[in-house]
Order: structure tokens, then sequence, then C-alpha cells
């Protein structure tokens, strides 16, 4: 969707650039960056044009919460015409700024953004600019309206009960991607995510390589975040795992505070996670990448050696548990080693058959001697009834204490 109209915005910003004499920034309402018109004449990129804010703004492509309830004190949000804004270098603004608001149907939708100058522009220069921000307010939203079709159709897909309503929930998104559809795509997982409103989801357009998005159940209490990504071929996975990354960002941040790349990877318990499905060419698929998305998110929720981002072609024996019904997948035989008390007994286990049984490279991982390592092990037996030198019985074992994970 975002290309479809990018290249419209730049022109549209290009063009109040033209009139005003001087650079232009388009922000949503949101403060995310649109478009940047770098106007041709001396001086404009002089370095102190740059402040802070200003620099963060292009940098990023999007100000803090903190910038943007700064800005919004002057009324920028009701107003119909241009609002001055004076330097206040305490906030990192070092240069005034006008600000055109843009509306559409008495809705602010955006903002264009210039820096002050002397003598800056005139009163007709900034009416004609205004009648710009008219059409700039229709194009926000007209791809507004197209973007809330696509979630829509996107969750409709993702969470269809049925073959049949599924296959005409693709249909739809099918039409409404147009010839896009076609291309190889692949579907990312960001679990939990920190909203269940969908009005506070990102839109597609500020995310690089999102096709759609929406929110999906991540259990009883919790959301998800499901985005389609369109791939320009599906050997190259690299789009999407940069939609991962900058999501996790985004949520973490939602949270309230950014959390430690040392915390995300420390397994169990994790704030959250993200999984990538393997691509796929067309749509018809998208509710088994949903699939896949979404176990690769749980292994990297549960695995510290999968997180923070974790690709469903990645994750091992996890992706024959994250498909057990969750009442079946629970087998008695792990239960006396998850008890509290036997915590080290479950890990040693563990280690010992992510080892493949060697004794030596088990003893050296827990940093124990391997007399000890062979006293947990039989009371592993002792608790568990089962025979660690027989394969099946270890097979057991080893995928219950995997499944606990989940």
């Amino acid at each position: 969707m975002a290309s479809d109209y990018k290249g419209d915005y730049q022109e549209l910003v290009d063009e109040i650039s033209e009139l005003l004499g001087a650079p232009a920034t388009l922000e949503n309402r949101d403060f995310e960056l649109i478009a940047f018109g770098a106007y041709d004449s001396e001086g404009d990129l002089d370095p102190s044009a740059l402040d802070p804010v200003r620099t963060r703004s292009i940098l990023t492509r999007r100000s803090t919460a903190a910038v943007r309830t700064w800005f919004e004190g002057f009324g920028i949000t009701r107003a119909s015409g241009p609002v001055r804004i004076p330097p206040t270098p305490e906030a990192g603004v070092y240069r005034g700024r006008i600000c055109l608001p843009v509306r559409h149907r008495g809705v602010v939708l955006g903002y264009v953004w210039l820096l002050e100058d002397d003598p800056g522009p005139t009163d007709a220069q900034l009416t004609a600019a205004m009648r710009v921000t008219e059409r700039i307010g229709a194009l926000l939203a007209d791809e507004a309206q197209a973007g809330a079709g696509l979630s829509r159709e996107l969750r409709a897909v993702l969470t269809a009960e049925s073959g049949w309503q599924r296959d005409m929930a693709v249909g739809e998104l099918r039409a409404a991607l147009g010839p896009r559809a076609a291309a190889p795509h692949t579907l990312v997982c960001v679990a939990p995510w920190p909203s269940a409103d969908p009005e506070e989801a990102p839109s597609a357009r500020t995310v690089p390589h999102a096709t759609a998005l929406c929110t999906v159940a991540w259990g009883a209490t919790t959301q998800s975040l499901a985005v389609l990504v369109r791939l320009r071929s599906a050997d190259v996975r690299a789009p999407a795992l940069t939609v991962a990354a900058r999501l996790l960002k985004e949520a973490e941040g939602a949270r309230g505070a950014a959390v430690p790349a040392s915390t995300r990877r420390a397994g169990p318990g994790a704030a959250v996670a993200a999984g990538v499905g393997e691509p796929r060419s067309g749509l018809a698929e998208l509710g088994a990448l949903w699939q896949e998305a979404s176990a690769a998110a749980r292994a990297a929720l549960a695995e510290p050696r999968f997180g923070p981002v974790a690709e469903w072609r990645g994750i091992g024996p996890y992706r024959l548990l994250t498909a057990l019904p969750p009442g079946a997948a629970h087998d008695p035989v792990a239960g006396p080693l998850l008890s509290p008390v036997h915590q080290e007994l479950a890990r040693t286990a563990e280690v010992y058959l992510d080892r493949a049984g060697q004794a030596g490279r088990t003893a050296a991982e827990l940093g124990i001697h391997r007399q000890t390592l062979y006293y947990r092990l039989s009371r592993v037996e002792q608790l568990t009834g089962l025979d660690l030198d027989d394969g099946e019985d270890r097979l057991l074992l080893h995928m219950a204490l995997k499944r606990a994970r989940l």
C-alpha cells in the first residue's frame, strides 16, 4: 500500500517546498514522517537547521511522545490555519516552526512543518500552501480507508473458523491487493502486542515492507500483531526480519520502557518476541503461514536461543510441539521434574538430552563433576520411571520437557 501513495505525498510536499521557498516535512497525526521536501537553495543544508527534534524526525521517521505533547500544546490539533511555534532550546527546538495542519472534512490527519526564517513566507504563500494541504488530507483519508480495509480483510483470513470462510476472505484480500497479491509473501507475528485497540496498531505505511497488518487474539486476554510482508523473492527474507525487529522495538516502547536484548533473550517469561513464517507465493496458504509465524513467536518466548526473532524453519522440534492441541500435549511423565523443588534435575535432564547423552559435554556445560551428573540422572530415572539408556524413553522425556516451556 505504501508504494501506491509515497510518490504522491513526495510530489505534494515538494510542491509546498517550492511555493514557500523552504524545505518542508510531512508527518501524520502520530508524528511519523511521511515525506521530506529538500528545497534546493543555498543554505538549506546548513547544519544549524537540523536541531535535535528535526534530526530525529528525519533519521528515525518519528518523534517522541514528549515532543508530540509539546507541539500539540500550541493547539495544532484544533487549528485550521498556519500555527507559528517559537524556538525553545530546552526542548531541543533551536529554531521556530510553522505548522500547517492537514485536515480532511474537519479532522486533522497530519502536519506539514517548515522552519521559521527571516523574512519567512508571506501570507499569500501560506494560503497557497494550505490549499495543497487539502489535497494531502484527501490522500491521507483515502489511504487510511484503504488500510483499514486491508486490516479487516487480513484479520478475516487469519480468524476464519472454516475453510470456505477463509477462501472467501482470501479472495477479498486478493482483490483488494490486485497484482501485488501474486508476489511472494510471509507473515510476521509479534506477541504479545501491548494494546488490544486496533486504532493503536501502527499504520502499514509507516512500516517498510509491510503490506497489511492487524491485531489477532493471543490467548484469552492478550493480542498479537500480524503483519503481511511482501517479498521480492521467497529466498530473501531480510525484509520480514527488518519488520519484526522494528515492531519489537515499538512494542517494547509501548510498554513504557525499552527491554535490553539480554532480557529479551532470557527465555521463558521474556516480554515480547516475534516469529516469521516460511515465505510462499500468493495468498492461498495464509492460514498455514500464520500458524508458522505464531509457532515461531511462541518458541522465541520459550527458548532463549531462538529469541527475540525466530523463523519457523529454525525452531526444530517446536515445529511439531506447537502444533499439538494444548490439552493433549502435556505428558505426565515430566510432572515430578517440573515441581520447583526439582528444577535442578529438570535442567540437568534437558541439557543431557540436548547434548545427545554425552556426559562429558553435559557436565562441562553445567559446571559439575561427572559423578554428580550420574547421580542426578539416576534421580531423574527414579522420579519419572524412565530408562535414559532407552531411545524412546529419552525422546519422550525430551519432548515433555521442551513442551513444558510453551
